[in-house]
């Protein structure tokens, strides 16, 4: 701890050594209709060939040596702002920037600043929110992970799921943010939905290698969705009617200029019109649905030039349920019985947010937060007899529950002396309270209740980070930084010191090559049952008996803008260790037995080359990717301990998405994806055995023989979705009609693969798909 504070001090010192008499001119980016800050909007000087980037509370903070400066506001999708002006001391200029009304062909100039070429880091990729919009979605239902999924280095796990995987890595390795609070389960629908509603969301950033300092506690990406935070200037909304869901935002000011907030709904309808079809088949005695709802919330309030105030709020559920209620007669008694069973999970995530603008070159972030996320497995029985003046009643219910809660504080700062560096650094501490999973059940039977599992486990995680922005010269620089955390748990102390470093060269004014180094500690666990995501998953933290997991990652890459396009091409190799698995034959289901005794530990390796060309404005806007990767695992007590491909493994995948504004008031989209075939464990071989049961009766079996794990793959998977939509300016705003369809060729991909038999009785293997072709529709409004 003692050598992170002597570096965080040297840093400071020398910093201080080459700052001279300087002026500061800082300020914010806002969007000029609704006062939305623009994150990542770019400050750009003519006279000195330097700039800034807003961060992500759209401040600002550029510092010369000039008595002038020649400053050109710009966004993406908004109309560039240019400011001259004499300057003699530090000075404040907010900036508000109106939207284009027609999104012409992007010139690159010198007057702009092209983030692909010039920012240092690798493997980020932003996706502006109207291109999420405007492709093609299942369903009809726009999603932010399935669009993630269409970019190089990640894949989608099985057909329709929107689980992430990053380089290689798990569904648990990604750390989700919600406005900078982590999210545990970030799927509806057992895994065919996000829980991220398009229509709540500000700005969507992935990153998957060459991650900064201040980002930690996970192994293969980061996720950082950013809520709206509500218009300041007039009250607004929008909703849409679909096939399964339908959802309603509403923003405006509470006092203008000074005080907003945004409400966003979603919830589906399955279950609601298939009750009264499922209840007519059953003279109204059974009950079958599912549904899930999200509700975001959000209120920001300007304390005055230097502070601002945020509060914001997530609660979202799943919940599956089938109920019977009956009764019989049977001499002259009575019985009435009900039973339910079920299963519901859900996440509710809170932040309360404070920045403060410290001084021109100094801005602070303050945050604390609450989150958790449950998942719940319950049935119950109940039954009452009666008859001859007499009744009984007999109650069974049980219930499995897993799920974390954790309790967050972290403070964030940003400091900008020069042109020439960009610091930030902070701290963080979580406590977590993990609940492994829990076995409960009463009855009126018994006289005590009965609890099996695993007991509520306490950790505490902190970590501390410094990193610099370095301009070394006009073409080379780096992001130098360390990131340091721990982990308490059990009695165990364990340490982490990551250091991180990432540098870009610029080839000239359109071209770059750049490198990284990064090394990343993850605490936690996720026991996974299976790749479509459900929550029976069940989180848990490093012990004294099962360590954390680490990884490190080395990448190079070639990064260009030409004619309106970002070309990039990265190559990584990526190392993990710690990684857990479930032994064969092991589940969640073993409550007599320690989650710590079914699992077996490992180690994991992938590397691969990545090509992307990307367009976000004009009207043909989009990218192609392609991924070449290969990823492996290998476990003492799996596989003889040999390596084998990872589930998820896919060596070639292709993605294309296209939209296009072909008339003002027409848009037309594609998606088509290629990815080679998923491993799967099938047997080569099968022999003729014999035992004898407890009675001694002789029997007879078949032993399937499994040649090594992953040993087949799925046929190669692809698919093309069509989207069609038209719109209409009123009187009160917009309306638009959206059609979709999903699997337009109707091609049957692989969904699972297992043993079967013909008409004969001969075995083979037998192909299960999910999706055929799905046409949708919906209707969304804007007032």
């Amino acid at each position: 701890m003692k050598k992170f504070y002597c570096l965080l001090g040297f840093v400071f010192f020398a910093i201080s050594l080459a700052n001279a008499q300087k002026i500061t001119i800082s300020g914010n980016v806002k969007d000029a209709a609704s006062g939305e800050v623009l994150i990542g909007a770019n400050i750009y000087d003519k006279i000195s060939k330097k700039g800034a980037v807003a961060n992500q509370f759209g401040f600002y903070s550029y510092t010369t040596t000039a008595d002038s400066v020649d400053l050109f506001f710009s966004f993406v999708g908004f109309q560039t702002q240019r400011i001259y002006m004499s300057v003699t001391k530090d000075t404040v200029i907010n900036v508000q920037l109106a939207a284009d009304g027609v999104l012409d062909e992007f010139v690159v100039t010198s007057d702009a600043v092209d983030p692909i070429q010039e920012i240092t880091r690798m493997g980020t990729i932003n996706v502006p929110i109207k291109q999420i919009k405007e492709l093609p979605a299942l369903l009809g239902e726009v999603d932010v992970f399935k669009v993630l999924q269409l970019l190089p280095g990640v894949q989608s796990g099985t057909e329709g799921a929107s689980g992430l995987y990053v380089r290689g890595g798990g569904p648990d390795q990604n750390l989700i943010l919600l406005d900078g609070v982590p999210v545990y389960n970030a799927s509806h629908l057992f895994g065919f939905f996000s829980v991220f509603n398009a229509d709540a969301i500000n700005n969507v950033e992935l990153i998957k290698g060459g991650f900064p300092s201040r980002y930690g506690g996970r192994l293969s990406s980061v996720i950082d969705v950013t809520m709206k935070e509500g218009n300041m200037q007039e009250f607004k909304g929008e909703g849409s009617i679909g096939i399964i869901a339908s959802k309603l935002t509403l923003e405006g000011p509470i006092k203008k200029d000074k005080t907003s907030f945004i409400l966003s709904a979603r919830r589906t309808y399955l279950d609601i019109l298939a009750r009264p079809i499922i209840q007519a088949a059953t003279s109204g005695n059974e009950s079958v649905g599912y549904y899930f709802y999200d509700l975001n919330g959000k209120v920001n309030h300007i304390v005055n030039d230097k502070n601002r105030l945020y509060l914001s709020v997530y609660s979202g559920d799943d919940k599956a349920y089938a109920r019977s209620r009956n009764f019989y007669v049977d001499n002259n008694q009575r019985t009435d019985y009900r039973d339910e069973f079920g299963l519901k999970w859900g996440n509710f995530i809170s932040a309360l947010r404070w920045n403060n603008i410290i001084n021109s070159r100094l801005f602070a972030n303050y945050t604390f937060t609450y989150s958790r996320y449950n998942f719940d497995l319950f049935s119950e029985y109940e039954q009452e007899v009666s008859g001859a003046g007499a009744s009984e009643k007999r109650f069974y219910a049980e219930r499995y529950f897993s799920g974390i809660r954790d309790w967050a504080a972290k403070a964030d700062f940003e400091y900008v002396p020069n042109p020439d560096h960009y610091v930030r650094f902070g701290g963080n501490a979580i406590l977590h309270r993990f609940s492994p999973g829990v076995y409960a059940s009463e009855s009126t039977q018994r006289d005590e209740d009965m609890v099996l599992g695993s007991e509520e486990l306490n950790s505490t995680e902190y970590a501390f980070y410094v990193e610099d922005d370095i301009n070394i010269t006009s073409r080379l620089k780096a992001n130098v930084g360390l990131h340091y955390s721990g982990f308490l748990t059990d009695g165990e102390h364990y340490r982490s010191l990551q250091p991180r470093l990432a540098a870009r060269y610029l080839l000239d004014e359109s071209t770059s090559i750049k490198a990284s180094f990064v090394t990343m500690a993850q605490f936690i666990h996720l026991l996974t049952n299976a790749g479509l995501g459900l929550p029976t998953d069940l989180w848990v933290p490093a012990t004294p008996q099962i360590g954390p997991q680490q990884s490190m990652q080395l990448a190079l890459g070639a990064f260009k803008t030409f004619k309106g396009f970002e070309l990039s091409a990265e190559a990584y190799y990526k190392t993990m260790d710690g990684l857990i698995e479930y032994r064969d034959g092991a589940t969640y289901l073993n409550i007599d037995q320690d989650w710590q005794e079914k699992v077996a530990v490992g180690e994991g390796r992938s590397y691969g080359i990545e090509l992307l060309a990307q367009k976000k404005v004009g009207r043909v806007s989009g990218w192609v990717g392609y991924t070449w990767s290969n990823t492996e695992r290998r476990f003492d007590e799996i596989n003889f301990g040999e390596w084998f491909p990872f589930k998820y493994d896919r060596r070639h995948d292709i993605s294309i998405a296209l939209t296009h504004d072909w008339k003002k008031n027409r848009d037309f989209s594609l998606v088509w994806v290629y990815g080679t075939g998923n491993a799967v464990s099938l047997p080569t071989q099968r022999y003729e055995g014999a035992f004898s049961n407890r009675w001694g009766t002789p029997m007879r079996t078949q032993i399937e023989f499994y040649e090594s794990r992953n040993n087949f793959r799925y046929r190669a998977y692809h698919r093309l979705d069509l989207s069609f939509s038209w719109w209409k300016d009123t009187s009160w705003g917009q309306r638009k009609w959206t059609l979709g369809i999903y699997n337009a060729y109707n091609r049957l991909n692989p969904f699972f693969m297992d043993v079967g038999f013909d008409r004969s009785g001969n075995r083979k293997i037998v192909q299960y798909s999910l999706f055929p072709m799905i046409p949708s529709f919906s209707y969304s409004f804007k007032f």
